[in-house]
C-alpha cells in the first residue's frame, strides 16, 4: 500500500480529520490532503512527523503489504515422508509455496540409519541445519567433507553438492533443516 493510502487508513481508523492531523503534525492540511490522494511524496522528516500525530511508526506507514498471509499447519495435517526401508521421516513444517524458494523440515531418524544420498541442489541453494535430539553426521561431496554434530549444534552448507546425513549412533536424531532456494541460479 502507498504511504499516502496508509496515512489516509490510519487517520480514519483514528476518527481523526485532516485538520486535526494537521494540527498535531503541524504539515498543513493541503499537504495532507496531496499525500493522502498520492499527488505528493513527503520528506523523510514531514513523513515522520506525520507517524508521531497518528501514534505510530514510519515503518507502519511504508508498510508495502496490504494482505498479510498466514497459514496455520496442524501437526495431524502436515505431510510426512516416511521411508519404509530406514525408518527416516521427513515433515514439511512449512507452507508448500515452491515460487517462495524456503522449506522448513523437522527430520527424524532412526539409530543406525541414514538419509541416503541427496543430489546437489542448483547454484545458490543453502541449508541451514539444527540438531535437536541425538547426533547427525553430514556429508558432503561424497565423502570429502565430513562434520558430526550434536545436540544444540547448528550448520549451514551450500547445498550444490551431493550430500548426506547419517545417524550411526544408538539413539534416535531429531533435527531441523531449512532449505533456502531464494537465490538458486536457475
Amino acid at each position: 500500500m502507498e504511504f499516502g493510502k496508509q496515512v489516509n487508513l490510519i487517520r480514519k481508523k483514528r476518527g481523526m480529520s485532516l485538520q486535526e492531523l494537521s494540527a498535531l503534525s503541524k504539515v498543513s492540511t493541503s499537504m495532507l490532503s496531496q499525500i493522502e490522494r498520492g499527488e505528493k511524496n513527503p520528506t523523510i522528516s514531514v513523513a515522520c512527523q506525520i507517524a508521531e500525530a497518528l501514534n505510530t511508526t514510519l515503518s507502519a506507514l511504508l508498510d508495502q503489504q496490504e494482505k498479510r498471509e498466514i497459514v496455520v499447519i496442524r501437526k495431524e495435517d502436515r505431510p510426512v515422508y516416511y521411508d519404509e526401508n530406514s525408518g527416516f521421516q521427513r515433515h514439511l513444517l512449512s507452507p508448500s509455496f515452491p515460487s517462495r524458494g524456503i522449506e522448513f523440515v523437522k527430520n527424524v531418524m532412526p539409530p543406525l540409519s541414514e538419509s541416503g544420498v541427496f543430489p546437489a541442489h542448483k547454484s545458490g541453494v543453502q541449508e541451514y541445519i539444527y540438531v535437536e535430539k541425538g547426533s547427525l553426521k553430514v556429508e558432503l561431496a561424497k565423502g570429502v567433507y565430513n562434520e558430526r554434530l550434536f545436540e544444540g549444534d547448528s550448520f549451514f552448507f551450500e547445498a550444490d553438492t551431493e550430500h548426506r546425513f547419517i545417524n550411526d549412533s544408538k539413539d534416535e536424531c531429531n533435527y531441523f533443516l531449512v532449505i533456502d532456494s531464494t537465490q538458486s541460479k536457475k
